[in-house]
């Protein structure tokens, strides 16, 4: 990186259950290790604009006791110049954030399990707490690994 704060964009579909949890998991694990970034979420749909996560997303979160608070919003233009990364949740939202993206953009748009296995983030919302739970495991190895290769090796890994 050029000397400029580490700031992450994490994007899934509404807002609501992948992208809130990945911003909560990577901010803490981010400050676990010392690093110092911003990171947000926003959706690459309007569906759920305003909106708190999903209660799931929020007891999840409550149970490894990693603080959670976001009102959904949809990716904006700007987005792609105030950031430095954007991370998508999947292959679709990857695609939806390509398709916007401006010229302009600065931020590298990347799919996040690029980072790992290049394995999607699965939607939750229509399941039950079994897949918030591995929503929020996969978050964690996903956030190792992207401040592994965007920051550098950690000596302390946070499970």
């Amino acid at each position: 990186m050029s000397g400029e704060k580490l700031s992450v964009l994490v994007v899934c579909l509404g807002n609501i259950c992948r992208s809130p949890v990945g911003e909560a998991v990577l901010r803490h694990v981010a400050k676990e290790r010392g690093i110092d970034i911003t990171v947000d979420s926003a959706g690459t749909s309007n569906y759920h604009i305003g909106e708190d996560p999903d209660d799931r997303s929020v007891a999840i979160c409550r149970k490894y006791k990693v603080p959670i608070k976001h009102a959904a919003r949809q990716v904006q233009a700007d987005d792609f110049r105030r950031f430095t990364h954007i991370l998508a949740a999947d292959e679709a939202n990857l695609r939806n954030l390509n398709r916007v993206k401006p010229r302009d953009a600065k931020a590298e748009v990347r799919l996040w399990g690029s980072y790992l296995d290049n394995a999607p983030i699965p939607d939750p919302y229509y399941g039950g707490m079994n897949g918030f739970e591995e929503v929020y495991h996969q978050c964690v190895k996903l956030s190792n690994a992207f401040l592994d290769e965007v920051v550098g090796k950690s000596t302390q890994g946070v499970e």
